[in-house]
């Protein structure tokens, strides 16, 4: 396949990611992002645990499966990337996929792992396999190695309209112009829907905000990650720690702060030294959730030119999916492992029209 221009739409860690791939494979790419540097919506807001081992459907299995080995094979080409190998610790939450490699803990060995917690249960499952990333700087390290590869990156820019000549993309406005296409990757979360509509074209993904607390602290106070039914919380660094909370409402009682407030308390309370503690900041991440919770990969099947990556949980899957989407978007040939990832398995949002070819 000869080199395409490709306009990759969002600099998020899925946009990053398939900058990534596609400019070391000699693609014509440019990311576009509104916002003033990478990162700086949902990405920014993450926990940014690589979990493999929570409930998926099995068709998923292999995705997650992949996960941690992509990330192995992604630090051997990045030499310069982080990556906090530490495992995680669970306990009192819904159990792991059963056929998972996962060791049941004591007691002893909790105090040995983590000897900061005040309390211990008399039983947790560690998965050494897992880990976690700071979000940020895996984005910016990313398309700073897509931009050696040739990636041109448009900052404060922001997309007006998709242009489209009878079954087929042709580019795309911009505040700052028209860019011509091949091929547009949409990689905005939740704002591929507002991007497809006017195609015609539906995508089913809402918002799902999650909450993220960021503190401080002088001394690493955690070895893993921990994840329970008080507190899922990790080092990003020695000096500072984070948490993630489920979202509720908007009250005063338990909206972000609140609930941002509740968790700190919660941490300072569980953690030897946990009065160290200073709140830094809590943040809400508006996460793009499909309909059925599972990715939305591949080209549309009525509108030529339209590549679509939409996914829960980006962290743990975008280096793998990217690089599988890369190779589609290049040969132009289906990857078994995105076949369960297709926008046509929502029957309602995809149009019944024969006449029209897939890209």
């Amino acid at each position: 396949m000869s080199k395409q221009k490709i306009v990759i739409i969002g600099a998020g860690i899925v946009g990053a990611s398939v900058a990534y791939h596609l400019a070391k494979r000699n693609q014509d790419v440019t990311v576009i992002e509104r916002h003033p540097a990478a990162a700086r919506e949902v990405t920014e807001k993450s926990f940014a645990w690589i979990h493999t081992t929570h409930r998926v459907a099995p068709e998923y299995w292999h995705l997650y499966d992949a996960a941690c080995e992509e990330y192995h094979a992604l630090q051997q080409d990045l030499s310069e990337l982080q990556i906090h190998w530490h495992g995680a610790l669970t306990w009192d939450n819904p159990p792991l996929r059963e056929q998972l490699r996962f060791q049941k803990l004591n007691r002893e060995q909790l105090e040995a792992l983590e000897p900061n917690l005040k309390e211990y249960p008399d039983e947790a499952m560690f998965v050494s396999e897992e880990g976690a990333v700071d979000p940020i700087g895996l984005t910016d390290l990313l398309l700073s190695k897509a931009r050696e590869y040739g990636a041109k990156v448009q900052f404060g820019t922001n997309v007006t309209q998709l242009q489209q000549e009878d079954s087929c993309l042709v580019g795309v406005h911009t505040s700052k112009g028209f860019l011509e296409s091949d091929v547009v990757v949409l990689a905005a979360g939740t704002g591929i829907p507002e991007l497809c509509n006017p195609l015609g074209c539906p995508v089913p993904v809402t918002p799902s905000p999650s909450i993220l607390i960021r503190m401080k602290t002088a001394n690493k106070l955690i070895r893993t990650l921990i994840s329970n039914a008080q507190f899922e919380a990790r080092q990003l660094t020695d000096q500072t720690l984070l948490a993630a909370e489920d979202y509720i409402d908007e009250s005063e009682e338990n909206g972000p702060e609140a609930v941002g407030k509740r968790a700190f308390e919660t941490l300072r309370r569980s953690l030897k030294g946990g009065n160290q503690l200073e709140l830094e900041s809590i943040q809400v991440g508006m996460r793009p959730m499909p309909e059925d919770g599972y990715p939305i990969v591949g080209f549309h099947d009525h509108i030529k030119g339209l590549y679509l990556t939409v996914m829960h949980s980006a962290i743990t899957l975008a280096p793998l999916i990217a690089r599988l989407a890369a190779s589609e978007i290049i040969n132009r040939e289906s990857r078994s492992e995105l076949v369960p990832c297709r926008l046509s398995r929502f029957k309602d949002h995809t149009r019944d029209d024969p006449a029209v070819s897939r890209a």
